[in-house]
This record gives structure tokens, C-alpha cells and sequence, in this order.
């Protein structure tokens, strides 16, 4: 797909979300309790690890377990990136999307109140995370099936266990790791 087209249709979504916004973004609380707690990635990880995961202007990063939206954002302002943020929480979900629209990316970058666990994954080219060792544990066979072959994804502080990331980083003390989605047969 070609950058025009993409950002196109990235354009047609993002109106849609706006129109016609799901019953969990209306409502305060969220659809079930969140399994992560939010807490904030700082700014020299949030660089980091968008650094680690080579962000380009053709990337469409997502974030699972959004928050108030600092890395999608982040890829969009540092890098061109498009952004998807997904988050449980709505009230997050409505965070972010005001601090996309204060930071001059909302063209770039949408949020969506769903769980990870059951949200579609499939376009991404980058996925960021700072979830837990058991979320992530939970959360692998997805990224194994949703995901295409050379996908990267990138975790804060926490890794997936037996899954041996391609690279590691620390910033500031905190660990980062770098995985890329292998073809079906090569894991």
C-alpha cells in the first residue's frame, strides 16, 4: 500500500472513530477492570524505544495499553509515524486523544477504547508495550498470530520468557527489549 493511500485511509478511520465513537468510549468506566495498572513511560524510555524499534514516516506504531497516549505520539511528532493507541480504560483513551489534538498529531494518531487481548492488531508494523510478565505471557500468541512477518515489537522492562528478544537495551536502569515477528515455522 502506498503512503498516500495509507494515510488516506488512516484519514477515513480516524473521521469514522470520531463519528460514530464505540459504547465503551461514551461510558466512564471501563468494559472490565484493566490487568495493568497505569503508569507512565518516561520521556527518555518513550525515545528509546521508538530508537530501538527503527520508527520511519511508513510505520503504523501501536501501543497496547495506550494510557495518555505519550508513545504514538511521540512516533508521529519524532518520526511522521502513524499512531494507534489501544487502552482499556476510556477515560485514557480520552486522554490521549486530547493530548494528540494539544500536541498537533490528531491527523497521525487515534485511540481506541478495546481490550488488547481481542482489539485488531493486523496493521501494525511496530507494537509498544509496558504491560507485565503475565500480560505479556497472555499476550504472545496473539502478537504470533495477528502479527506479519518483520513486525517489531518493543517492551518496557518486561520480557516474554521464553521468547529471546533480538536485542536489549537499558535506559535510565530500565530494560528494553526489541523482538521481530519471524515467518510462520521460524520462531
Amino acid at each position: 500500500m502506498t503512503r498516500r493511500l495509507f494515510a488516506a485511509l488512516f484519514a477515513i478511520t480516524v473521521a469514522l472513530a470520531a463519528a460514530t465513537p464505540a459504547r465503551a468510549q461514551r461510558s466512564n468506566a471501563p468494559a472490565r477492570q484493566p490487568d495493568v495498572i497505569f503508569v507512565p513511560t518516561p520521556t527518555e524510555v518513550v525515545q528509546a524505544m521508538l530508537k530501538l524499534a527503527r520508527v520511519t514516516p511508513g510505520d503504523v506504531v501501536y501501543d497496547l495499553g495506550s494510557g495518555d497516549g505519550r508513545i504514538p505520539i511521540a512516533a508521529a511528532k519524532s518520526y511522521g509515524a502513524h499512531g494507534v493507541g489501544i487502552d482499556i480504560d476510556p477515560e485514557r483513551t480520552r486522554e490521549a486523544t486530547a493530548n494528540a489534538r494539544a500536541a498537533g498529531v490528531a491527523d497521525k494518531v487515534m485511540f481506541r477504547t478495546e481490550d488488547v487481548l481481542t482489539a485488531d492488531i493486523s496493521p501494525a508494523t511496530v507494537v509498544m508495550l509496558y504491560l507485565s510478565p503475565a500480560f505479556n505471557t497472555r499476550l504472545k500468541p496473539k502478537l504470533m498470530k495477528d502479527l506479519k512477518p518483520g513486525t517489531r515489537v518493543v517492551s518496557h522492562a518486561f520480557d516474554f520468557g521464553d521468547w529471546k528478544p533480538q536485542q536489549m537495551v537499558m535506559v535510565s536502569g530500565r530494560p528494553i527489549y526489541l523482538w521481530i515477528v519471524a515467518a510462520p515455522g521460524r520462531r
